[in-house]
Formats: structure tokens, C-alpha cells, sequence
């Protein structure tokens, strides 16, 4: 019953962190991130519950053991970090995917991975299609014109990486459907699918579209043995197809999209790997410099979601990375990667790299063993989607946002949870002591708590404020969300301006203990001390 409770909490929530968005425009991009992240903790929260309910010993693997070497690091970490709501958010939003990592997990053991991968397949394709919709002209508060079509995730790279990531799930779920109308349905969701991506322009995406067909390519082939004769490479083909359809028609067709380019798609193929001009050449000093910052804290970095708070003192001047009111221009880097050793540090940004690595290779073992061609080519699934996540958080952040991490967690868990053909499990049963379980499911648990609180505080203070034309509204924002810079710092502008320092200096003071190195915010409490 645990299990089946699991499965439905994991089907309902990748589709709605997909779709979850709030409509208040002047928290841009929060107003996306904080919904999703709030479905994530929930999930996990309950899920959380469910499996520490019912667990009187562990089933531990070396990927298992790894992933939780990172969590124990990363809290270490946010204990020391300059801006601790920061951490705490970052440090949420990490312990909920592993989480759901092992809920997933439990639930394939049950035999429960279908309707995981089904859910992740058209948690993809919803994505694509409110994509597709504002690039086609529908307008709603809920779109940002910023990084259009970036539909319900404000930024047409989100999007093209949960396309991206959630492609193996969607072509299994295609080539291994129990009806025709299934698989006519999935080949229709890679056609839109592949006009998303084309239409996002995002090489990242692009760049792991082939990594992941190259790479599987020799483990495809090796599968066949196990379901030639059936329908599954005529259903492939046909998705393919599909896909190739909808990307060209995504080009011919007419769109709402104002690029700048004639070619716009041809120029950003060309670019896919051009690192010696625009955005490309902003990402490598950006790498360097990160990486300044992980020799100078090499062992705990700067704290989970400190890189913003840290990184001004490690930029030259002109770094594109630096906005005009002097902080960083995202919250983040452009890579996972760069962010766990920045933040984190180098021993936990391995553990995780490590868990990718033995997950990936245990895919490829022991397809004799399992009971189905089904199952295996879910192993496929697995090592496809690890494939397509490394290429994508390499040059851009996936796994430290709430829905990716939701899709990519959910997918890696159901896959590597299918038991063999006798129902054995994988890795080796480890009994611990009730109160040593009892703490680590508490401290979990907590963790999980206190984002979930978080994240529908920050939401709260997001409808308090509103569209941001009263100061009461922020005032009573502050209140929700006392780690909200944006909010501690326009309360103090407000206040400032009309010479009511008495008012400004607190909420000054509470920026800069957020970002001491913000130069508005050190600036009015200058005027006001």
C-alpha cells in the first residue's frame, strides 16, 4: 500500500512541478522556482514518512552510499555558509531528490516503474507544449517574455532540458506501450518534443540529444537480442520520424519568437561548441573564476546557494557574470558541476559524480537477469537519462533546480530499483540500530520539513506583495520571508527615500547580513547608521 502511495505522490508531482507557476512578475525567475520547489518538498515530505514507516533495516548499493556521503557533506557545509537561507533552500531542494530517488526506488522494487516512467514521459511533453503555445501566441500571466518560449519555467533552456531529460523515459514508454494508441501518442510527444527543442535554441539540449544517441548507440544494439521480433524497432521508427517532423515544421511555420538572427538556428548550431566569443567565452572565465573561489574553500566551499553571495570578490572587473547593481546576474553558475565544488566542495561534488557513474554502469550488467525485454530496455532509460543530464548540467544548472531534479531523481530510481527475474534485491541489507535509523530519519525528515515551510512562506510573500505598487504589501512580505533579499532591500529603499531611516535601517541591515557584499544594500545602510 506504502509503495502504491509512493508511486501516485511521484506520478502527481513531476507533472505539477511542471505546471506550477505564479503570475507575480517582479519575482522573476522565483516565481517559477518556488512553486515547483514546493511541490518537490511536499512529495518528499510524504514520501519521506511513508518509507521511514515501514523500515526496520536498510538495502544499501554503492550508488546509495555515495548520494548520501553527498547529503552528509552538504549539510556540513550549509552550517557554515555566509547566507544560511540560502543554504537552507539549496540543501532542500537537494535532500527532496534523493528523496524521491529512493522513494522511486522502493516503488520499482514493487514492479511499480511504468507508471513513473509514463508520468516523467508526459511531464516532458507538457513542458514542450506550453512552449510551444507562447511561441505560437498564446499569452498569459504566467509566461515571461524573458527567454521566450520558456512556457511554465520562464527560460527556453529549462525547458529544453526537461525535453531532453525526459526523452529516454518518453521513447520507452513509446516503443514498449501495451496498445497502438499508445505508442501513436508517444510518437506524436516526440514530435513536439523535438519542435521545442528546436525552438529553444539551446545547445545544451542539442549537445545531449546526440551524446545520448551516440553513447547508447552500441547498448541499443546489444539490447536487441532481447526484443527482436516484436514491435519495438518498427515503433522507434516511427517516433523518429515523428521527431524529424516536428522539428522541421518548427522551423517552417511561423512564430511569435523576435530572434535577432535571420538564421537563428542555423547560428546556434554552429555554435554548439564556440567557447572563444559570446556566451560561450562568459562561461569559461565564470568557470575560472568559480574555481578561484573552490581553491580558496576546498573542502566545504562557500555553502550550498552561497555562489552569488561569494562570487563578486572573485570577478574581475567587466565579467559578464556582473550585473549593473553589482551582484551576479543568475543565482547560480552555468554548470552543477561548477556549483557543487564552488559550494560544496570537491569530496561531495565526487560522491555525486560517482553515484552518476556506478548508476550508469550498473545499467549495462546483467540483462540476462531480468525477467522482460521491457526491464531491460529501462536500463536503457537509465544510462540515457544520466547521459542527458551530465551534458546539460554541465552547461547549466539542472539538479539544483526543483523540477528537473524531480524528473531526473524520479527516473534514476525507478530504473535502478528493478529487480531481477527471482525478485532479488540489488546491493546488501544493512541493520542498524532503531534509534541510530530513528535519527537519520529525523534529521531527513526535518530537513524536508523546514523547506516545505519555506517554500510556501516565500510563496505567501510573493502574493502579499503582489505586483509590488504598495509598501504595505512588502512590508508584510518581509515578514513571510525574512530571507528574501530582493523584498529586505526594497522595503529599505522605500523607507530611505522618504528619509524614515528608523524604519530602512533593519531591513538594510538584514540585506547585507544576506549579501555582504551588495552595494545598494551597504549603501543605505551607510546613510541610515
Amino acid at each position: 500500500m506504502a509503495d502504491r502511495t509512493i508511486r501516485i505522490i511521484l506520478q502527481a508531482g513531476i507533472i505539477l512541478a511542471v505546471v506550477a507557476a505564479l503570475p507575480y512578475k517582479i519575482f522573476e525567475l522565483d516565481r517559477y522556482f518556488v512553486p515547483k520547489e514546493l511541490v518537490l518538498n511536499v512529495a518528499a515530505l510524504v514520501i519521506a514518512v511513508l518509507l521511514v514507516a515501514r523500515r526496520r533495516s536498510l538495502w544499501f548499493d554503492v550508488a546509495d552510499a555515495l548520494l548520501a556521503l553527498f547529503l552528509i557533506w552538504s549539510a556540513a557545509s550549509a552550517l557554515l555558509a555566509t547566507n544560511y537561507w540560502a543554504a537552507q533552500r539549496s540543501l532542500g531542494v537537494t535532500v527532496s531528490g534523493a528523496v524521491i530517488f529512493w522513494g522511486a526506488r522502493s516503488a520499482a522494487e514493487r514492479g511499480l516503474y511504468r507508471p513513473i516512467l509514463v508520468a516523467a514521459a508526459i511531464a516532458a511533453v507538457c513542458a514542450a507544449a506550453l512552449a510551444l503555445a507562447q511561441a505560437y501566441g498564446l499569452e498569459t500571466e504566467y509566461f515571461s517574455a524573458n527567454r521566450s518560449p520558456g512556457g511554465t519555467f520562464g527560460n527556453r533552456n529549462f525547458v529544453a532540458h526537461m525535453a531532453v531529460i525526459g526523452l529516454p523515459s518518453l521513447v520507452w514508454c513509446t516503443v514498449t506501450a501495451r496498445r497502438p494508441f499508445g505508442a501513436l501518442l508517444g510518437s506524436l510527444g516526440a514530435a513536439v518534443l523535438a519542435a521545442a527543442l528546436v525552438l529553444s535554441r539551446s545547445r545544451a539540449a542539442w549537445l545531449a540529444v546526440w551524446a545520448t544517441a551516440i553513447i547508447l548507440l552500441v547498448p541499443m544494439l546489444a539490447s536487441r537480442k532481447y526484443w527482436r521480433g516484436g514491435s519495438i524497432g518498427g515503433r522507434f521508427a516511427r517516433l523518429s520520424l515523428a521527431g524529424v517532423i516536428g522539428g522541421m515544421a518548427a522551423i517552417v511555420l511561423p512564430n511569435t519568437l523576435n530572434w535577432n538572427s535571420e538564421s537563428p538556428y542555423l547560428d546556434s548550431a554552429r555554435a554548439v561548441v564556440d567557447y572563444k566569443k559570446g556566451s560561450g567565452r562568459g562561461r569559461v572565465a565564470q568557470y575560472r573564476n568559480s574555481l578561484s573561489m573552490s581553491l580558496e574553500n576546498p573542502v566545504f566551499g562557500v555553502g550550498p546557494g552561497n555562489w552569488p553571495v561569494e562570487y563578486v570578490q572573485f570577478a574581475p572587473s567587466g565579467d559578464r557574470s556582473i550585473a549593473d547593481d553589482g551582484m551576479t546576474a543568475n543565482p547560480w553558475p552555468s554548470s552543477d558541476w561548477v556549483a557543487f565544488v564552488s559550494e560544496r566542495g570537491f569530496v561531495p561534488t565526487l560522491a555525486l559524480l560517482g553515484t552518476f557513474v556506478v548508476l550508469f554502469f550498473g545499467s549495462l550488467r546483467r540483462w540476462s537477469e531480468l525477467k522482460d525485454p521491457d526491464a531491460v530496455l529501462a536500463q536503457c532509460v537509465l544510462a540515457g537519462t544520466i547521459v542527458a543530464t551530465m551534458v546539460v548540467s554541465a552547461f547549466d544548472v539542472v539538479l539544483l533546480l526543483a523540477a528537473p531534479a524531480f524528473m531526473v531523481w524520479s527516473v534514476l530510481g525507478a530504473t535502478s530499483g528493478i529487480r531481477d527475474a527471482t525478485g532479488a534485491r540489488r546491493g546488501r541489507e544493512v541493520r542498524i540500530s532503531p534509534r541510530a535509523l530513528s535519527l537519520a530519519a529525523a534529521g531527513i525528515i526535518l530537513v524536508v520539513l523546514a523547506s516545505t515551510a519555506r517554500s510556501a512562506t516565500q510563496a505567501v510573500a510573493m502574493s502579499m506583495v503582489g505586483r509590488g505598487g504598495h509598501t504595505a504589501g512588502w512590508l508584510t512580505g518581509a515578514t513571510w520571508d525574512p530571507g528574501s533579499y530582493r523584498i529586505n532591500l526594497r522595503v529599505a529603499q522605500l523607507y530611505s527615500r522618504r528619509g524614515h531611516c528608523s524604519v530602512a535601517r533593519p531591513y538594510a541591515r538584514r540585506a547585507v547580513a544576506l549579501f555582504p557584499l551588495a552595494p545598494e544594500a551597504r549603501r543605505i545602510r551607510r546613510s541610515c547608521e
